[in-house]
């Protein structure tokens, strides 16, 4: 029981960072260069594939350091 308290607070303490980091990101405007917007008319479509792929290796890289250091 101890464990999966400790999980949900750093969950909760991850989930807080990311909603800030978001929040931020939002107010500051800020697009990396591989991110594609294309817009005709009423339309806008916005494709954040370098936002994406660097979201997956920032998440790649904290999952293996728990996993290293839980052995």
């Amino acid at each position: 029981m101890e464990q999966s308290g400790r999980l949900l607070f750093f969950a909760g303490i991850g989930l807080a960072a990311l909603g800030l980091v978001l929040w931020l990101g939002s107010r500051l405007n800020l697009r990396l260069p591989g991110d594609l917007m294309f817009q005709k008319g009423n339309l806008r479509v916005y494709v954040p594939l370098a936002t994406s792929l660097l979201l997956s290796l920032v998440l790649t890289l904290i999952f293996w350091l728990i996993s290293y250091f839980r052995r």
